[in-house]
């Protein structure tokens, strides 16, 4: 298994948004990317993450918190594989946000996406201070997962509780 380092200044993503024809960069940028079995896993800080909270485009953005070690969260995963299977060409992004320990990412996180076939984008977040992120996520979180936002531009949801697959759809059609 293998971890790779990405210096800071390189950029992982980019994303654009805009504003009346104006173009404005957003950099997206990992911390280090574990890689195994052909499964990538970026690994961000808050600070770089929190630019995937915002971003105003056409896209629709599901952000799904969770861990391998949460039941709930487990259980719900399937619906947010089938989201992301049915409504990527409606323009619509999932990314699980794992809040596994970054030292259990290629023994447990990656056979766990492996074993679980796992299409969606998956990020780690590593960052302690979750009494400091978790608000700036949404000020009524109180931490506890799984955690979900849905949102386009500046209209959005924030869910602190698990889905069935109608439920999920639902709300993501709220946003559309």
């Amino acid at each position: 298994m293998m971890c790779r380092i990405i210096c800071m200044g390189f950029m992982l993503l980019i994303f654009f948004t805009g504003c009346k024809g104006e173009r404005q960069v957003t950099a997206i940028t990992a911390t280090k990317v574990f890689e195994s079995k052909g499964i990538e896993v970026p690994v961000y800080d808050f600070e770089n993450f929190e630019a995937l909270l915002h971003i105003d485009d056409d896209k629709v953005r599901v952000i799904n918190f969770w861990a391998t070690w949460c039941k709930p969260c487990v259980r719900e995963l399937p619906y947010f594989e089938l989201i992301n299977d049915r409504y990527t060409a409606k323009n619509v992004e999932v990314i699980l946000v794992s809040l596994d320990l970054p030292s259990q990412v290629e023994t447990k996180l990656i056979p766990f996406l492996e074993k679980q076939r796992i299409r969606s984008r998956v990020i780690l977040l590593d960052d302690p201070n979750a009494n400091q992120w978790i608000p700036k996520v949404n000020e009524e979180w109180s931490g506890a997962i799984p955690a979900t936002i849905i949102y386009k531009g500046s209209t959005g949801n924030f869910y602190e509780r698990s889905f069935t697959y109608h439920d999920l759809e639902k709300e993501l059609k709220k946003v559309f």
